[in-house]
């Protein structure tokens, strides 16, 4: 290595750029990278992918976007949260605790920039018109559909602020979406709606009932997230040297329903109109390569792409992955098991790309088992600091693995959670779900007779995911001993509690 490129490296390492990209619903098998006989062309992610470290064990902290999002900011599992299941859903409060330390808490207090651009999906406090909170009268995390359509409609005070969203995470900006097919069908800029949602929501438009904004385009919102993203990089390098390095945390609406590919994509891809959007999430990676390149500042900084979960079964606008497999010969769960909500590895196993030139190789590939939530004690330990007191619980560095310093992983374990809160729990190459079944979508029987799954009477499953990746052969009936053994690990660590003073500290006693 050259002198210059250790120099490089050194002025990289210091305090890099860190900019997230989490896709919404994107399956494993949906990245060219991960699946070479996909049928969805994915350029930029490739080039991504080339330019640094693909890690093919990588995992959401649940099979749904809510706790994996708290997850990822947090750097502690949403079952130990308030959330026990299921998703948020709208009007609902915010999923953080008001004292929780956040990934962008920890680089604000660092010295960053920190901005948020996109779906949040996290939970807000609402404003009523009668001061009261929405749940109040909505019971938290519960679905209520019917009574939440009511609601938005009556009781929710658009020309208010809102309360506890990215601004009381640690976010010093924020531009995007609640959900894209929840209300308020409008734009949130920090905590306010700069435009009011005055109309009802077109019937012919996909999503809940709602208030929502004149003229209000679900093509649209790809787009403009890109170029609030992309402004945001262009100004940031524009300040005057010595500047704030920057944190941007940019999820995406998509490739999640409503499924709009915008009209330049449509048909760019061999898997249907599913396919054309997850283009459109690769158009909007090059956007920010391109801009940073621009720039001058690529090579001080890191990109991370990820997905939240695995991909969706159906939704009324999209036929899902099992459909989309059987028509379309595109498997977006790849060669895994399992779908968006289930514990089987489909539905948290997730595509993975980190790219830092000078400091992460290109064309690197790492089979070491991270987790999102890894993010908190990640950057922390690239910028040589202490993760904050009450955060990062489940967080553990992969930052040595960036560096390529070596293939020892910290993380030796790790827990799934489902939609419908069942468990499974990882450890080297052995997963057990602690359930008679992973499934929660209705596994169709082509599938199974076509990837070889047989039926068993086991009341839980055991797979070595290192020999039997796409979880063909339950061993638990053979491995007791190993079952037992994990069994224990999940007991564990769903009893261990917060130690006051340490770095999960007990949020309501630090809040005293």
């Amino acid at each position: 290595m050259t002198k210059e490129v250790n120099q490089a490296s050194e002025a990289a390492a210091d305090e890099p750029d860190i900019i997230y990209i989490l896709a919404d619903d994107m399956g494993f098998g949906d990245m060219g990278c991960n699946h070479p006989g996909g049928k969805i062309p994915t350029p930029n992610l490739d080039r991504l992918a080339a330019e640094g470290m693909r890690f093919t064990d990588a995992h959401a902290g649940s099979s749904v976007c809510t706790p994996s999002r708290y997850h990822i900011l947090t750097g502690r599992y949403a079952w130990r949260s308030r959330l026990k299941r299921g998703v948020l859903w709208q009007w609902d409060g915010p999923l953080i605790e008001p004292a929780r330390p956040t990934v962008a808490t920890m680089l604000r207090d660092h010295g960053y920039r920190t901005a948020c651009v996109g779906k949040w999906h996290l939970g807000w406090d609402w404003s009523t018109v009668d001061g009261t909170h929405p749940n109040a009268t909505l019971a938290f995390g519960e679905h209520l559909r019917e009574e939440r359509n009511a609601f938005g409609m009556t009781q929710i005070d658009f020309s208010k602020p809102l309360g506890g969203g990215p601004l009381a995470c640690g976010f010093e900006s924020y531009f995007g979406v609640d959900v894209p097919n929840f209300p308020p069908y409008a734009w949130i800029e920090n905590d306010r709606l700069p435009v009011l949602p005055t109309e009802e929501k077109p019937e012919a438009m996909y999503g809940r009932p709602g208030r929502a904004c004149t003229d209000w385009r679900l093509e649209g919102l790809l787009p403009e997230l890109t170029q609030r993203a992309v402004t945001f990089i262009t100004e940031q390098a524009g300040q005057p040297r010595p500047r704030r390095p920057y944190f941007l945390y940019f999820p995406l609406t998509a490739p999640h329903s409503p499924i709009v590919p915008n009209a330049r994509f449509r048909g760019r891809s061999g898997a249907g109109a599913y396919g054309d959007f997850v283009c459109e999430v690769d158009w909007t990676v090059g956007q920010v390569l391109a801009a940073l390149q621009e720039a001058g500042t690529r090579r001080e900084t890191l990109v991370i792409f990820t997905s939240d979960n695995g991909p969706e079964n159906r939704t009324p606008d999209d036929e899902g992955a099992y459909a989309r497999a059987q028509r379309h010969g595109h498997y977006s769960m790849g060669p895994l098991r399992g779908l968006k909500r289930d514990t089987w590895e489909g539905g948290h196993r997730v595509p993975f790309l980190a790219s830092w030139p000078g400091v992460i190789g290109p064309g690197t590939r790492c089979d070491q088992l991270i987790c999102l939530g890894d993010l908190m004690a990640t950057c922390a330990d690239l910028l040589g600091i202490a993760v904050p007191v009450g955060g990062g619980q489940d967080s553990l560095s992969f930052a040595s693995l960036l560096r390529g310093a070596g293939h020892n992983a910290a993380r030796e374990s790790a827990i799934h959670h489902s939609y419908d809160g069942r468990f499974a729990v990882r450890r080297g190459p052995w997963v057990f779900i602690d359930a008679p079944t992973g499934d929660e979508n209705d596994e169709p029987d082509w599938f199974k007779q076509q990837r070889g799954y047989t039926v068993h009477d086991c009341p839980g499953e055991l797979y070595n995911v290192h020999d039997d990746l796409p979880e063909r052969r339950n061993r638990y009936a053979e491995e007791p001993e190993r079952v037992a053994e994990l069994r224990e690990i999940l007991r564990c660590a769903c009893a261990e509690g917060d130690v006051h003073g340490g770095p999960g500290a007990d949020i309501a006693a630090l809040s005293e």
